[in-house]
């Protein structure tokens, strides 16, 4: 289930409001920290749900084009042109 943009995963007897509820607070606490959320899984123990959550990796993807390095969203239109034109060599 994907809520947000958060991959979820969580057991059947927990609702649907009560995840939204938890991916919102989830959510909330991981912005104040200055990190993204990527996923949540939510397991019952007990009386309680237990909340595993994983951030976002922080990774960016650099390309080299005609001899810069960049990432892909500065790229001019002639440079994301190149790009697109590219072939994979398996």
């Amino acid at each position: 289930m994907l809520i947000d943009g958060v991959k979820v995963v969580a057991e059947s007897e927990i609702t649907e409001e009560e995840i939204r509820a938890i991916v919102a607070e989830e959510q909330q606490l991981w912005t104040r920290k200055g990190k993204e959320l990527a996923a949540v899984q939510l397991s019952i123990h007990g009386d309680e749900i237990e909340v595993k959550a994983v951030e976002r990796s922080p990774i960016k993807r650099v390309r080299r084009i005609t001899g810069y390095l960049s990432t892909e969203d500065r790229f001019n239109p002639s440079k994301q042109a190149e790009l697109s034109d590219r072939r994979a060599h398996i």
